[in-house]
Protein backbone atom coordinates (compact mmCIF):
# COMPACT_ATOMS: atom_id res chain seq x y z
CA UNK A 1 0.00 0.00 0.00
CA UNK A 2 1.51 3.10 -1.08
CA UNK A 3 1.58 5.88 2.11
CA UNK A 4 0.09 9.10 0.70
CA UNK A 5 -2.95 8.99 -1.47
CA UNK A 6 -4.08 12.26 -3.57
CA UNK A 7 -7.90 12.64 -2.80
CA UNK A 8 -9.80 15.02 -4.97
CA UNK A 9 -12.97 16.20 -4.14
CA UNK A 10 -15.47 17.22 -7.06
CA UNK A 11 -18.80 18.12 -6.98
CA UNK A 12 -20.72 15.00 -8.51
CA UNK A 13 -18.05 13.79 -11.47
CA UNK A 14 -16.22 11.72 -9.33
CA UNK A 15 -16.89 8.30 -11.33
CA UNK A 16 -16.49 9.84 -14.60
CA UNK A 17 -13.62 11.77 -13.99
CA UNK A 18 -12.12 8.60 -12.41
CA UNK A 19 -12.77 6.64 -15.49
CA UNK A 20 -11.89 9.58 -18.33
CA UNK A 21 -8.17 9.46 -16.31
CA UNK A 22 -7.85 5.43 -16.45
CA UNK A 23 -8.85 6.07 -20.39
CA UNK A 24 -5.95 8.00 -20.82
CA UNK A 25 -2.55 6.57 -19.01
CA UNK A 26 -1.48 3.14 -19.02
CA UNK A 27 -1.52 0.58 -16.63
CA UNK A 28 -4.15 2.27 -14.64
CA UNK A 29 -7.70 0.89 -13.75
CA UNK A 30 -10.83 1.44 -11.22
CA UNK A 31 -10.12 -0.31 -7.56
CA UNK A 32 -13.25 -0.03 -6.06
CA UNK A 33 -16.43 2.12 -6.05
CA UNK A 34 -18.48 3.10 -2.55
CA UNK A 35 -21.54 4.40 -2.22
CA UNK A 36 -23.13 6.67 0.39
CA UNK A 37 -25.17 3.97 2.50
CA UNK A 38 -28.78 4.45 2.68
CA UNK A 39 -28.99 5.94 6.50
CA UNK A 40 -26.17 8.79 5.11
CA UNK A 41 -27.10 11.97 7.46
CA UNK A 42 -26.96 15.18 5.90
CA UNK A 43 -24.86 17.02 4.50
CA UNK A 44 -23.66 13.43 2.82
CA UNK A 45 -24.87 12.40 -0.84
CA UNK A 46 -27.68 11.18 -1.69
CA UNK A 47 -28.24 7.37 -0.60
CA UNK A 48 -26.70 4.46 -3.43
CA UNK A 49 -24.90 7.26 -5.21
CA UNK A 50 -21.25 7.53 -5.73
CA UNK A 51 -19.36 8.37 -2.62
CA UNK A 52 -15.95 7.68 -3.51
CA UNK A 53 -13.39 5.98 -6.20
CA UNK A 54 -10.33 4.24 -5.72
CA UNK A 55 -8.48 4.20 -9.02
CA UNK A 56 -5.03 4.06 -9.95
CA UNK A 57 -3.40 6.11 -12.73
CA UNK A 58 -0.06 4.85 -13.90
CA UNK A 59 0.21 2.58 -11.21
CA UNK A 60 -0.73 5.42 -8.56
CA UNK A 61 -3.28 5.56 -6.16
CA UNK A 62 -5.91 8.56 -6.30
CA UNK A 63 -9.04 8.59 -4.46
CA UNK A 64 -11.86 11.01 -5.82
CA UNK A 65 -15.45 11.91 -4.28
CA UNK A 66 -18.01 13.21 -5.15
CA UNK A 67 -18.55 15.82 -1.80
CA UNK A 68 -20.54 18.48 -3.23
CA UNK A 69 -20.19 21.96 -4.60
CA UNK A 70 -18.26 23.19 -1.56
CA UNK A 71 -15.01 23.03 -2.79
CA UNK A 72 -13.15 23.45 -6.15
CA UNK A 73 -9.79 22.81 -7.64
CA UNK A 74 -6.97 25.41 -7.86
CA UNK A 75 -3.63 25.60 -10.09
CA UNK A 76 -2.25 25.27 -6.31
CA UNK A 77 -2.26 21.77 -7.25
CA UNK A 78 -1.26 19.86 -10.36
CA UNK A 79 -0.04 16.90 -11.42
CA UNK A 80 2.93 16.55 -13.70
CA UNK A 81 2.86 14.40 -16.62
CA UNK A 82 6.44 13.37 -17.55
CA UNK A 83 6.31 12.40 -21.38
CA UNK A 84 9.04 10.36 -23.60
CA UNK A 85 8.72 12.91 -26.46
CA UNK A 86 6.78 15.46 -28.65
CA UNK A 87 4.05 13.07 -29.81
CA UNK A 88 3.28 11.71 -25.96
CA UNK A 89 3.22 15.76 -25.43
CA UNK A 90 0.41 16.57 -28.01
CA UNK A 91 -1.72 12.90 -27.01
CA UNK A 92 -2.08 14.11 -22.98
CA UNK A 93 -2.27 18.11 -24.23
CA UNK A 94 -5.09 17.02 -26.64
CA UNK A 95 -7.01 14.64 -24.15
CA UNK A 96 -7.09 16.87 -21.22
CA UNK A 97 -7.75 20.10 -23.16
CA UNK A 98 -10.73 18.44 -24.90
CA UNK A 99 -14.52 18.80 -24.15
CA UNK A 100 -13.83 22.21 -22.29
CA UNK A 101 -10.71 21.86 -20.88
CA UNK A 102 -8.68 24.76 -20.62
CA UNK A 103 -4.93 25.64 -22.09
CA UNK A 104 -3.21 28.11 -19.39
CA UNK A 105 0.80 28.73 -20.46
CA UNK A 106 3.85 27.09 -20.04
CA UNK A 107 2.75 23.63 -20.39
CA UNK A 108 0.15 24.13 -17.77
CA UNK A 109 -3.41 23.10 -18.10
CA UNK A 110 -7.05 22.58 -16.68
CA UNK A 111 -9.10 19.82 -17.62
CA UNK A 112 -12.97 19.72 -17.96
CA UNK A 113 -13.01 18.89 -14.37
CA UNK A 114 -10.92 22.39 -13.68
CA UNK A 115 -8.22 19.74 -12.25
CA UNK A 116 -4.77 21.42 -13.05
CA UNK A 117 -1.55 19.34 -14.83
CA UNK A 118 1.56 20.09 -16.23
CA UNK A 119 2.18 18.02 -19.58
CA UNK A 120 6.21 17.84 -19.67
CA UNK A 121 8.47 16.55 -22.29
CA UNK A 122 11.64 14.48 -19.78
CA UNK A 123 13.99 16.21 -22.27
CA UNK A 124 12.96 19.81 -21.23
CA UNK A 125 13.49 18.35 -17.62
CA UNK A 126 16.99 16.99 -18.34
CA UNK A 127 18.42 20.44 -20.44
CA UNK A 128 17.57 22.22 -16.50
CA UNK A 129 20.36 20.62 -15.63
CA UNK A 130 22.89 21.34 -17.87
CA UNK A 131 25.81 23.67 -16.73
CA UNK A 132 25.35 25.95 -19.33
CA UNK A 133 23.13 28.72 -17.84
CA UNK A 134 22.92 30.65 -21.13
CA UNK A 135 21.38 27.92 -22.93
CA UNK A 136 19.07 26.95 -19.77
CA UNK A 137 18.00 31.00 -20.19
CA UNK A 138 17.83 31.05 -23.59
CA UNK A 139 15.22 27.57 -23.22
CA UNK A 140 13.44 29.52 -20.30
CA UNK A 141 12.84 32.54 -21.94
CA UNK A 142 11.26 30.43 -25.13
CA UNK A 143 9.05 28.17 -22.60
CA UNK A 144 7.72 31.65 -20.85
CA UNK A 145 5.82 32.44 -24.54
CA UNK A 146 4.38 29.18 -24.97
CA UNK A 147 1.09 27.57 -24.29
CA UNK A 148 1.96 23.97 -25.12
CA UNK A 149 5.34 22.84 -24.50
CA UNK A 150 6.88 22.88 -28.06
CA UNK A 151 10.46 20.63 -27.37
CA UNK A 152 11.68 20.98 -30.82
CA UNK A 153 11.77 25.10 -30.56
CA UNK A 154 12.74 24.73 -27.06
CA UNK A 155 15.56 22.37 -27.83
CA UNK A 156 16.32 25.07 -30.50
CA UNK A 157 16.31 27.84 -28.23
CA UNK A 158 18.70 25.88 -25.96
CA UNK A 159 21.01 25.55 -28.96
CA UNK A 160 20.73 28.65 -29.73
CA UNK A 161 19.27 29.06 -32.96
CA UNK A 162 16.57 31.36 -34.18
CA UNK A 163 13.30 30.69 -35.47
CA UNK A 164 13.12 30.12 -39.24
Amino acid sequence: MQKITPFLWFDTQAEEAANFYVSLFPNSKIKNIARYPSDSPPPAGPPGKVMTVDFELDGQAYTALNGGPHFTFTEAVSFMVHCADQAEVDRYWDALTADGGKESQCGWLKDKYGLSWQIVPQQLMDLYSSPDKAAVGRMFAAMMKMVKLDMPKLKAAFDGETAA
